[in-house]
């Protein structure tokens, strides 16, 4: 399926402080989401904002293989025509999601809900992540799981359920992919079903449902937790989309305009969604100089501009319960860290061996390249910084992980030697525009 690009690698030097105002790509959840909703609307939704990376457009082509059509109307603008919930055709050939995990994940669920059969695959990269958390509760409303890679990987073929079953399931893990996958199908389903999470997820796919006109009920469920409860067979009523910008996405950034002496950057319309903001939190403890300007409600979402300047860091201790907030950022975190004076402990770090790459172990691989001192005890990762910069010198092996990549150039736009990685060409699954927007700044990434 998937065909690898030549590698591109580059490398990060240390030079000027970085200045300017930027705005950083739509959020990725949303904007997989935004389509998939689009797809199962009956009628016209406009999304504006929309991340055209790589991973986002292969959910489009797959909107567009069960049915929707899916037009591209300028920069970030797109229109997606649904033919409703119930309705989808079966796709004539098989759905190459590339390196795009959520999207083929929440496409199972959507697939899942539907009398139909489909095949998934991807890349190399996607090829080797798991699916059966996925799978297991969609088993139990009804879909048969036709064949699968070991270990229940792409590519694989499923048989949406004839008659979906409503079901009440608790996840194993925190993850937004899991809950979201589970609520898709279920809108197919009659009665109510129901995910329980011990730990709250990010919550975009229950905003958004109800937006669309889903009924849902969401409560409380012990000390961290919550109870999403959907009632099935919606009409869902085709609503417009404002994508705001991503927090994952602004990390970059935050985190170089914070290590590099005497930078001061504006990064607009950023996402501030509680469940999102895990890194800023943690960066303010750190004693980040970040302030919120013009805080501001944008397509059902608060969104700020936020002001960032050098500042010197300390270590902290960074709760495992945050993790779910911030799961994407850990990489830069750990960049972070390396700058700051002490020890930065990172707890609870599980779900990052099942990222686009064994990113615990990648960050770890990244760190001890570069010079900078650190350790991993069990799924925690420990940073040890001497608020000097990072002495970097290495080349990073990227796994073909954006977030790798990103993280570990901007590491080298502020340590004592430049830092280079492998590839830079997965940049794209994501952050389409990173290494413009980084020279813009006056980053110096070559």
């Amino acid at each position: 399926m998937s065909h690898a690009l030549s590698p591109r690698p580059m490398r990060a030097e240390a030079g000027q402080p970085l200045r300017g105002t930027v705005s950083v790509p739509g959020d990725k959840s949303i904007s997989h989401r935004a389509l998939i909703l689009g797809l199962l609307a009956v009628g016209e939704t406009r999304v504006t904002g929309l991340l055209e990376g790589e991973d986002v457009l292969r959910t489009a082509d797959a909107a567009r293989a069960l049915g929707a059509t899916v037009e591209h109307l300028g920069p970030g603008a797109w229109r997606v025509r649904g033919m409703g919930i119930g309705t989808l055709l079966e796709p004539a050939n098989t759905l190459d999601f590339g390196n795009a995990g959520t999207g083929s994940r929440l496409m199972m669920g959507v697939i899942g809900g539907h009398p139909i059969r489909a095949t998934f695959d991807g890349d190399a990269s996607l090829r080797k992540r798991p699916m059966g958390r996925i799978l297991d509760p969609l088993r139990k409303m009804g879909v048969e799981v036709m064949s699968a890679a070991a270990g229940d990987r792409v590519p694989l073929t499923i048989r949406g359920a004839r008659e979906t079953i409503p079901i009440t399931y608790e996840t194993p893990v925190a993850s937004a992919q899991i809950k979201s996958a589970v609520l898709f199908c279920g809108l197919n389903a009659p009665g109510e079903t129901t995910v329980i999470e011990t730990e709250a997820s990010r919550d975009h796919t229950e905003k958004m449902l109800a937006f669309f006109g889903a009924e849902l009920q969401v409560a409380a469920h012990g000390p961290h937790g919550r109870k999403v409860t959907l009632k099935g067979q919606p009409s869902l009523q085709p609503r417009p989309i404002v994508v705001p910008a991503d927090p994952s996405s602004a990390a970059f950034p935050i985190v170089a305009a914070l290590v590099t002496p005497g930078s001061e950057i504006v990064v607009k319309s950023v996402m501030m969604n509680p469940l999102r903001t895990g890194l800023l939190i943690t960066l303010k403890e750190m004693g980040a100089d970040i302030v919120e300007l013009d805080s501001r409600e944008e397509g059902g979402e608060t969104v700020a501009d936020l002001r960032v300047r050098h500042s010197a860091l300390t270590g902290v201790n960074v709760p495992a319960e945050r993790a779910p907030s911030m799961i994407d950022e850990y990489p830069v975190l750990a960049v972070a860290a390396a700058f700051a004076t002490g020890e930065t402990r990172m707890n609870g770090l599980q779900e990052l061996r099942v990222k686009e790459s064994d990113r615990l172990a990648a960050v770890a691989d990244g760190l001890a390249t570069n010079g900078v001192e650190h350790r991993i005890a069990g799924d925690d990762l420990i940073v040890s910084g001497s608020g000097k910069p990072a002495p970097g010198g290495g080349v990073v092996a990227t796994h073909m992980d954006h977030r790798i990549a990103m993280s570990f150039l901007v590491m080298g736009l502020a340590s004592t030697k430049p830092v280079g990685v492998d590839d830079v060409s997965f940049i794209a699954t994501s952050f389409p525009d990173f290494l413009p927007l980084m020279a813009r700044l006056g980053g110096r990434i070559v």
